[in-house]
């Protein structure tokens, strides 16, 4: 009987092994990444420029689909259930992923319960601006004018329950002062009436404002990072400005369906990081006035989670509702 076991044993190993070396190395095939935006904007410029570089490294194509609607909704949602064998991986954004789990009382995705978030692989700040007219130098000035005449002043937002809408309500809430907020389709619509001194002030990405600011259309007083940018460096941080806690990015960053293998969401991560450190991208990076912020899959989910705990709090505290 002993010999008749040995024997299965052994034949169940030679069976293994032999699938093990007929299994195909991932990826056989090309990979589709998903974003969840238009094309042509800064969500396709940086997805095409990353992976290009890591199809060329894994020598399997990295082909971008465009999924856009509802904000980013859409797309992650075609991520999130599509067959977790790392043939279908995609984008995620600070909105989808951590804001609109409380501001929308419906989702097509639980983010802790259908995504994997592996790495952020490039990040926006946000500036605060004010037309290059007003009489405003600083943020310092802005604020202790809003403080002397409560109601006068208003800032504009690409739109209700924004990540610049939320943060505008977080430096409102350290500053004491209450501003009108005119919420807006998009950076374009404000942008002249911003100019013209008639909206205020706004908050929204460097990528969108610095070519306002480098014409003198636009003067800056603060950004949202963690340490002042290259691209400004005179301009101060709001946490310099004792004005935000921690730092507040837009982000773009890779995420993959849950259950997805280990092994494969480590070669992405690897992948994804390594192209993060060429020339090339370094270069597009500071262009487009984005920042490479290393993460790795544990510390990004953890601070996915965070930023979650602090958006929704913020949505709770003022009250933000929106429409499905």
């Amino acid at each position: 009987m002993k010999w008749m076991q040995a024997l299965l044993l052994v034949a169940t190993l030679s069976l293994n092994l032999n699938a093990a070396a007929q299994a195909p190395e991932w990826p056989a095939k090309p990979v589709r990444f998903v974003v969840p935006w238009p094309a042509g904007g800064l969500n396709d410029l940086i997805a095409r420029a990353f992976n290009d570089r890591v199809g060329q490294s894994m020598g399997q194509p990295v082909v971008t689909d465009f999924k856009a609607g509802a904000a980013g909704r859409i797309g992650v949602a075609e991520i999130a259930r599509t067959t977790p064998d790392g043939y279908t991986i995609g984008m995620g954004n600070l909105g989808p992923l951590t804001i609109h789990p409380t501001l929308y009382k419906q989702m097509p995705f639980d983010v802790k319960r259908d995504l994997v978030p592996v790495t952020m692989f490039a990040a926006s700040p946000l500036v605060f601006v004010v037309s290059a007219n007003a009489p405003f130098k600083t943020l310092a000035e802005f604020v202790n004018a809003a403080r002397a005449q409560p109601g006068k002043y208003n800032y504009a937002s690409v739109g209700l329950g924004s990540p610049q809408h939320l943060t505008f309500e977080l430096v409102q809430g350290s500053a004491g002062v209450q501003l009108e907020h005119i919420p807006y389709k998009g950076t374009t619509e404000f942008l002249p009436s911003l100019i013209a001194g008639e909206v205020h002030a706004s908050i929204d990405t460097l990528p969108l404002l610095l070519p306002h600011i480098q014409s003198g259309k636009l003067r800056a007083l603060a950004v949202t990072a963690g340490a002042r940018v290259p691209q400004l460096p005179d301009v101060p941080t709001l946490q310099e400005l004792s004005l935000l806690d921690e730092p507040v990015l837009s982000w773009y960053a890779l995420i993959v369906p849950a259950r997805t293998p280990k092994p494969i969401i480590d070669k992405l991560y690897r992948e994804y990081s390594a192209a993060a450190q060429t020339p090339e991208i370094k270069r597009l990076l500071n262009e487009q006035g984005l920042v490479y912020v290393p993460t790795t899959p544990e510390a990004f989910k953890a601070s996915v989670e965070r930023e979650t705990q602090r958006w929704a709090k913020i949505i709770r505290d003022n009250r933000i509702e929106v429409a499905q």
